[in-house]
């Protein structure tokens, strides 16, 4: 196989003095007996996605590593400077349970700390939503954490957040990313300062629990709490290291662990992907809901962020929830109690993605406060906190099984998620009701709103060319029909515009711009194309909708909603 020049003036460039011999002989090796992997690992430089930098671990310039990272924190150092002139700048660091995240964590603080800057570094893995927690506790300017999410073992990553708690967002990633592409690999200052080094652990996890205490408790009866039978796993995650204790903390004891699953492992090796969003990573989980008789499940993934809820149906059979069904159970409730404690005055707000379900906007009308919509990925939502500081921000989340509760944490936060779902599902028990139950009395009184997504998996630089052609195709060539509905409306985020196709009508659209296409049909379903910024996929999600006047129709209705989707997806060659 011919390798391009381009690719091998990159790879030359690796096999100087700068890098260290084990990664000149692995690079040697690949070029005589992986020459793909090589193009594979040199074709590009990792990108800034939805979620951070996130890659395959291993040398080259679209590999996580030491130099990967540390050209990327030494280009966050000298921007930090220049954005904080005259002030000594602190920076939080946190990593998660996969190989090689204590190594390159140290690895950024080292880089940090010979520029200059105050390193405050996690003694141990912790999830993310407390390092985006720890930035503002401890007045930083940024914060750092080592995590590649759900990926597959191979995987790594670097999420950077600013002082506000959360992650980047434009111009600042722009800009960053520029300093980051004027370096030179012999620029990066790998000599630690360790004087600047302070290793935090408990005093923080104190504080933050305390936050997912005041954010999501709600004077739920003690007996609420012990009636309450819970299954909680961390698929070998971080969360482990929170979870039990601010269960505890709020009184929740009838907890039981998957302790096949409760040590942190990098390689996962009882689930084939830690992604609570599939109902197969929480098969043990569930299967001991079973044993022990719980109401519900609760699984978490590795940075404990994304959080998985499963609950009886009214056949009593344990049953995963979507993202979006989550995602409005919580907003609900916290909109609720908020109502019912006199809180709600006109300054509020929720927070939610264009991916997400339109059911939020009901929500929000009911209760008379403001659903701001943003692209998709918790750094919007954030971004929105950051923007309104005249407007409180209740909650809000998207359809990946994220939730954020309040601003204390400025991303998704599994952790006190994890708590607000079971003070709703206490007080439901409690009422003689359930999670579920809460959730078809939701659909009769806001509408019944079923979401679906398709993630189509294209590998490499071909699966990249592919996923390039497909947006391009849906864009040029915009479906008039689909599954027997006329399209009405098409936006299109990229070009800042959307298109009335009935009458010919445009309107701008005042989102930044991103790769994302938006379909909307005259029976009022919703589709929507985007490329995944953190994994090698293209992802279709579609919303449709219906009334449903009284529970008792509700299979009824669902059914017919499930085959409106399956057409959908039909009609556009998806499967």
């Amino acid at each position: 196989m011919d390798i391009e020049k381009s690719i091998l003036d990159k790879v030359n460039i690796w096999l100087t003095p700068d890098f260290d011999t084990d990664t000149q002989n692995t690079i040697k090796e690949m070029m005589t007996s992986s020459p793909k992997e090589l193009e594979e690992s040199f074709y590009k430089n990792l990108e800034f996605g939805t979620g951070g930098m996130r890659g395959i671990m291993g040398p080259g310039t679209n590999r996580i590593n030491k130099y990967t990272l540390g050209k990327a924190t030494q280009g966050l150092s000298d921007y930090l400077k220049k954005s904080f002139p005259n002030k000594q700048i602190k920076v939080a660091i946190a990593y998660d349970c996969r190989h090689n995240s204590d190594t390159l964590a140290k690895v950024v603080a080292d880089v940090f700390s010979a520029n200059g800057i105050k390193v405050f570094l996690f003694s141990d893995m912790r999830p993310t939503p407390e390092l985006s927690f720890a930035v503002k506790q401890l007045d930083c300017q940024a914060g750092i954490v080592l995590t590649a999410s759900h990926n597959p073992p191979e995987y790594n990553g670097y999420k950077v957040y600013w002082e506000d708690g959360g992650q980047l967002v434009p111009p600042q990633d722009g800009e960053i990313i520029n300093t980051i592409e004027a370096l030179q690999y012999n620029q990066i200052r790998f000599e630690a300062n360790e004087s600047l080094i302070e290793y935090i652990d408990t005093a923080i996890d104190k504080a933050f629990i305390q936050s997912s205490l005041k954010n999501a408790t709600f004077n739920t009866p003690q007996e609420a709490k012990d009636n309450l039978n819970i299954v909680f796993t961390s698929l070998h995650g971080t969360s482990i290291k929170l979870v039990p204790d601010v269960l505890e903390a709020a009184g929740y004891k009838n907890v039981h662990l998957v302790a096949e699953q409760a040590v942190p492992n990098g390689n996962f090796p009882t689930v084939k992907s830690p992604n609570p969003e599939e109902p197969e990573a929480l098969a043990m989980a569930t299967a001991l809901a079973d044993k022990v008789g719980a109401d519900i499940v609760v699984g978490t993934d590795p940075d404990s962020d994304r959080l998985g809820v499963a609950v009886r149906n009214n056949e009593g059979v344990m049953t995963l929830l979507n993202g979006n069904q989550t995602m409005v159970l919580m907003t609900q409730f916290l909109l609720e109690q908020w109502k019912k404690h006199n809180k709600i005055t006109d300054n509020q707000f929720i927070g939610s993605t264009i991916v997400s379900t339109p059911m939020m906007m009901e929500l929000a009308t009911t209760y008379n406060v403001e659903c701001k919509v943003g692209l998709t990925g918790f750094k919007w939502i954030a971004k929105m906190i950051k923007d309104f500081p005249e407007l409180e921000f209740i909650g809000g989340g998207e359809e990946s099984f994220g939730y954020m509760v309040g601003d204390a944490v400025r991303d998704k936060d599994a952790v006190t998620s994890t708590l607000l779902v079971c003070e709703i599902a206490a007080q439901a028990k409690a009422k003689g009701s359930s999670m579920y139950q809460e959730l078809l009395r939701l659909y009769t009184e806001f509408g019944f709103y079923k979401e679906s997504l398709i993630s189509l998996t294209k590998k490499g630089i071909e699966g990249a060319q592919e996923i390039k052609q497909m947006m391009i195709d849906l864009r040029e060539n915009p479906l008039e029909e689909i599954n027997g509905q006329r399209v009405v409306m098409v936006e299109d985020y990229q070009a800042s515009s959307g298109k009335n196709l009935l009458t010919g009508e445009t309107e701008e659209l005042y989102l930044p711009k991103s790769n994302v296409l938006i379909y909307y049909l005259e029976d009022g379903s919703k589709i929507c194309a985007r490329p995944s910024g953190t994994e090698p996929k293209i992802k279709f999600y579609f919303s449709v909708n219906d009334t449903l006047d009284n529970v008792d129709d509700f299979v009824g209705i669902e059914t017919m909603l499930t085959l409106r989707i399956e057409g959908i997806i039909k009609a556009m060659n998806l499967i």
